[in-house]
């Protein structure tokens, strides 16, 4: 293998799987590097743990503000939108923001919501049970978020699939199933993905309005009477948190289900071992978030002259560290291309190494997991792959789309 063989902005690279021998290859010999792009102005590509949790935490340096967070280029006017999003702030305005957010995130929030995802995991494998068979993406995996981030919310669960279409017009861009059969679109190109993210905010303003007239316990009617420094949130700011916490809230927990089902497929031996020894759960979860790592990559763009390994980085340079490949440095974890459920110490970044950024509803995402596999285990013990995985063409989200499944028949549960 050579450098020149390496392209992490091919999408259609991550469709049969994840290029871990490139990650492994670029640690070992080129741990920052320079990467060419088609369509962009080249970045550095960070690969080693300790360089990505470096990138992550020191916002003074490599900011999220600055270019927003994802990989690809956007237009300037897009750019300027995106500062109004979290996700793509800086301190000390991130951290203002994200104590808004944190109102729906308290211990005691996520707490209260652990008999509601019981029983909706409950109603989710009732709903396929008797088949015997089931697609584990749309059918299992989809489900649980989806209602888990519309009780949240405060969207009425009537709408939640709403959400998936549009989190997945957004994120999978680039993937014919979601494109509409043209992958030429780009990500802000009017006709495709802006037309998802109007009809996202269009339904998101109809839903402020009414929690302002009728506001009950729920983020969205939280948010709509919070002020920052004085000042209410502007319409479009209320929309773009609307949209992080629909695509955060589902994507990334669907695909780490997912794809987590999957790597127990291919590793039977630690499903065996998972149900024959529940104490374990706590740790599978761990290891399922470091294994997968849903999100696999994010963009930060220099504010000054840095350096890192070696490597000189200028100002105002593009630098992209890839959770992905930081959660299998053989300089942190023993074996990390193996999938070990008791694996301890683990130390994964999959929630983004800590720092002012680390993911708000990691602690939901653990619950949400949790209590799947706990289902699962309890009531399809013997599942099993029954047909071609199909995961999503994307270089951001390590995503999947289908995976048939099959099982003994039984009777439910709660109705």
């Amino acid at each position: 293998m050579e450098l020149s063989d390496i392209d992490l902005t091919a999408a259609a690279a991550y469709v049969e799987a994840v290029p871990h021998e490139w990650f492994s290859y670029l640690r070992t010999n080129a741990p920052v590097w320079w990467h060419e792009e088609t369509d962009g102005p080249g970045f550095w590509c960070v690969t080693k743990y300790d360089d990505c949790v470096a990138v992550n935490r020191e916002y003074d340096t490599f900011s999220s503000a600055q270019k927003a967070t994802f990989i690809w280029e956007l237009p300037d006017e897009a750019i300027e939108q995106q500062k109004l999003m979290m996700l793509n702030m800086d301190p000390p305005l991130h951290t203002r923001y994200r104590r808004l957010v944190n109102k729906g995130f308290t211990p005691r929030t996520i707490s209260a919501l652990e008999e509601k995802i019981h029983r909706t995991a409950d109603d989710i494998i009732d709903a396929v049970i008797e088949k015997g068979e089931a697609d584990f993406v749309t059918d299992i995996a989809a489900e649980l978020p989806l209602v888990v981030i519309a009780e949240l919310l405060g969207v009425p669960q009537e709408d939640r699939h709403n959400m998936f279409d549009w989190s997945n017009r957004m994120i999978g861009r680039l993937d014919s199933e979601y494109a509409e059969g043209d992958t030429t679109l780009a990500m802000d190109d009017p006709e495709f993905t802006t037309q998802a993210a109007m009809e996202l905010y269009a339904y998101a303003s109809d839903l402020y309005a009414k929690k302002r007239l009728d506001p009950h316990e729920d983020l969205m009617s939280v948010l709509t009477q919070v002020e920052v420094e004085g000042d209410k949130l502007s319409e479009l700011e209320l929309e773009l948190f609307f949209l992080l916490l629909t695509v955060a809230g589902n994507e990334t927990t669907r695909n780490l289900i997912s794809g987590a089902m999957f790597t127990f497929f291919q590793n039977p031996d630690q499903w065996a071992k998972l149900r024959d020894d529940r104490s374990l759960m706590a740790k599978a979860v761990e290891e399922m978030l470091r294994y997968v790592t849903p999100v696999m990559n994010f963009r930060r763009q220099t504010t000054r002259p840095t350096e890192l390994r070696g490597q000189k980085i200028g100002a105002d340079e593009k630098v992209v560290f890839f959770h992905i490949s930081g959660n299998r440095d053989e300089d942190i974890f023993e074996n990390p291309q193996e999938f070990d459920i008791s694996r301890s110490p683990n130390p994964h970044m999959a929630f983004g190494g800590g720092g002012p950024h680390f993911c708000l509803g990691a602690n939901l995402a653990r619950m949400e997991i949790r209590v799947m596999f706990e289902h699962l285990l309890d009531r399809i013990p013997d599942l099993h792959q029954d047909g071609d995985l199909q995961r999503l063409q994307s270089s951001f989200i390590n995503g999947y789309k289908h995976l048939p499944i099959a099982f003994p028949p039984a009777q439910p549960v709660r109705r």
